[in-house]
C-alpha cells in the first residue's frame, strides 16, 4: 500500500491564495477549505487509499517557547486562519484521518506518521504532500518522498541532494546554519545555501565540524570566516537546528489500517451544503468503497 501524508496547513494557505472567495449563509469565509477539499478528493480519484492530514490548529507550538523570534500567527489574514477548524472538522466528515496540531505543529505529525509507516513492510513507499523544506529530512531512498502536488515533483533522496547539497538526516543542520525566514530564524552570519552545502557534504552534522579551520577539507572556501562565524554563534546553531528538527514521538495513529478511507461520514451532506458545493458530495459519495 501507499500512504499519502498531506500538508493541510499548506494546502490551505495555497488555495486561500490561489481560488476565488467564497462566503456561506453565515459570511464566514469558506473558500479555501472547498479548494482543499476537493484537491483531497482529486487525490482518492486517482488511487489514493491510505490518507492523512495534518494542520496547525494553532499557528504556535512549543518552539515559541524556545525562540522567542520564532513564527506565530502575526500577519495571518483573520479569513484564513478562522478557516482552519472548517477544514478540520469538513475533512473528518469526509472520512479523512486529520490532526490538528496546538502543542505541535503539522510538520511534525508528518514526519512521525511518516516515520511510523515506513516501518510497516505493507507499506510500499510513504509519499508526503508538501514542498516545505523542513520534511527533506525525513525522505529516505524511494520510499519516502516529498510531492509537491502544485509543479508534480516528486523529490527522493537523491533529489534532496540535488536541491541542497546535503544528505536528508543533514536538513536540520543545513537550516540552522542557513536560517529559515518562514520560520523565524536566521541561521548563522555568513552562511549562505552554497557555503552550508559544501560544508555539511563532508560533514553531515554540526558537531563533525573541526572548530579548528585549518583540518577542513581543502575544498571548503572561506573556511577561516566560516568557522570564526559558526563557533561565536555556536549555542545559537544548536537552537536554530533544534527549531528545525521535526518531532518523530507525535501520536499519530495505531496502524497504517487506521489511515484507510472508508467513504464519508452522514454529516457530510451537509458541510457540502454549507460550502455549497454539491458536486464534490456527489464525487465522494461515488467513490466511496461500495463493501
Amino acid at each position: 500500500m501507499v500512504v499519502y501524508l498531506v500538508d493541510g496547513t499548506y494546502e490551505l494557505f495555497r488555495h486561500f491564495f490561489a481560488v476565488p472567495a467564497a462566503k456561506d449563509a453565515s459570511g464566514q469565509e469558506i473558500g479555501a477549505v472547498r479548494g482543499v477539499l476537493t484537491s483531497v478528493q482529486s487525490m482518492i480519484e486517482r488511487g489514493a487509499s491510505h490518507i492523512g492530514v495534518a494542520t496547525d490548529h494553532v499557528v504556535e507550538s512549543f518552539r515559541n517557547d524556545l525562540y522567542p523570534g520564532y513564527k506565530t500567527a502575526e500577519g495571518v489574514p483573520p479569513e484564513l486562519l478562522s478557516q482552519f477548524p472548517i477544514l478540520e472538522e469538513a475533512l473528518d466528515a469526509m472520512g479523512v484521518v486529520v490532526w490538528p496540531m496546538v502543542y505541535y505543529e503539522a510538520d511534525d505529525a508528518l514526519a512521525s506518521a511518516a516515520a511510523k509507516a515506513a516501518q510497516d513492510e505493507r507499506v510500499t513507499q510513504v509519499i508526503i504532500c508538501t514542498p516545505d523544506k523542513d520534511l527533506g529530512q525525513c525522505v529516505a531512498g524511494s520510499r519516502v518522498v516529498q510531492l509537491d502536488r502544485r509543479q508534480n515533483i516528486v523529490r527522493d533522496e537523491a533529489g534532496v541532494i540535488a536541491k541542497f547539497g546535503v544528505n536528508p538526516p543533514s536538513i536540520p543542520d543545513y537550516l540552522a546554519v542557513v536560517g529559515d525566514s518562514a520560520d523565524g530564524f536566521p541561521g548563522v552570519s555568513g552562511w549562505g545555501a552554497k557555503a552550508a552545502a559544501c560544508v555539511l557534504s563532508q560533514y553531515s552534522h554540526l558537531e563533525a565540524i573541526p572548530k579548528d579551520w585549518r583540518q577542513w577539507h581543502s575544498s571548503i572556501r572561506k573556511a577561516r570566516t566560516l568557522s570564526e562565524s559558526l563557533f561565536s554563534m555556536w549555542n545559537e546553531a544548536l537552537l536554530f537546528r533544534t527549531l528545525a528538527t521535526l518531532r518523530l514521538d507525535v501520536p499519530v495513529f495505531e496502524t497504517v489500517e487506521d489511515l484507510l478511507w472508508h467513504g464519508p461520514r452522514p454529516l457530510f451532506e451537509a458541510y457540502c451544503q454549507r460550502l455549497n458545493a454539491p458536486d464534490l458530495f456527489r464525487r465522494v459519495v461515488a467513490s466511496a468503497p461500495k463493501c
